[in-house]
């Protein structure tokens, strides 16, 4: 203030001190409250706590696509087994086994938990393979049917279904590749600590091994019938006979 001592201006500087504190104080805090709620999310999320759920989710995708493509072989077997019919009604026993098989692997229930559940995924795993066993017994049969052999329909069922077949080889290995992942993160740090404590409903997700008919390599035999036995063993000459002797001399 102009005109007033000096005495007299520190005073009054003392009495707006009290005041401009407790608003720099104020502004400070609501600050600290804003940073805090912008990195807070950063932070935990660079704790792994999201990991889990997404890694989750990433494993459910590719169970679905897995169930998709088996559904889709499911789809195609009534017209095979039709068109087979048509032209090798006596392979009964084969056409009847497929039918049996697909039956019983399209009842089996599977949903989203199915992947925690061994033995919910034992039976599922074990009805598809058992189909994949006798839809290749069925395929066998084209080679003693000329005609089968060469219809356009069948050929073009037989197309669609060794491009299912392939597809549903390659979502079962990124399906196990999403399991693998998301097992080894329940089960390593920091994984382990958030399955403990926040995501307690985590599970071990199951996996598909390869069948037995797959792990069994295939037989062959090099062995070759054994030569006839030859007996080197010599029969001993005969003794030669006594030389007689010689007569006497007539004297």
């Amino acid at each position: 203030m102009v005109g007033l001592p000096d005495n007299d201006a520190r005073a009054s500087n003392e009495t707006w001190r009290p005041w401009e504190h407790s608003h720099v104080t104020i502004l400070r805090n609501r600050l600290a409250r804003v940073a805090l709620i912008v990195l807070a999310p950063l932070l935990i999320a660079g704790c792994g706590i999201n990991t889990i759920p997404t890694k989750d989710e990433r494993a459910k995708a590719a169970w679905a696509e897995v169930q998709n493509q088996y559904q889709r072989r499911a789809d195609l077997i009534p017209n095979l087994v039709e068109t087979v019919r048509g032209y090798a009604a006596q392979e009964r026993q084969v056409l009847t086994e497929v039918t049996q098989a697909r039956a019983a692997a399209t009842q089996v229930k599977v949903d989203a938990s199915t992947i925690t559940d061994p033995a919910a995924f034992q039976r599922f795993a074990q009805a598809q393979d058992q189909l994949t066993g006798v839809l290749g017994r069925l395929m066998m049969i084209q080679e003693r049917y000329p005609d089968l052999k060469s219809n356009q329909n069948f050929l073009a069922l037989q197309s669609q279904l060794e491009g299912t077949e392939n597809r549903i080889a390659i979502a079962r290995r990124d399906y196990n590749a999403a399991v693998q992942d998301f097992n080894t993160e329940i089960r390593t740090f920091p994984g382990a600590l958030w399955a403990g404590t926040v995501h307690r409903w985590a599970k071990p997700m199951q996996t598909f091994q390869a069948s037995a008919a797959a792990q069994t390599a295939p037989s062959v035999n090099f062995d070759t019938p054994a030569a006839p036995s030859v007996n080197m063993q010599t029969t001993p000459a005969p003794a030669p006979a006594p030389t007689p002797a010689p007569a006497p001399a007539n004297p």
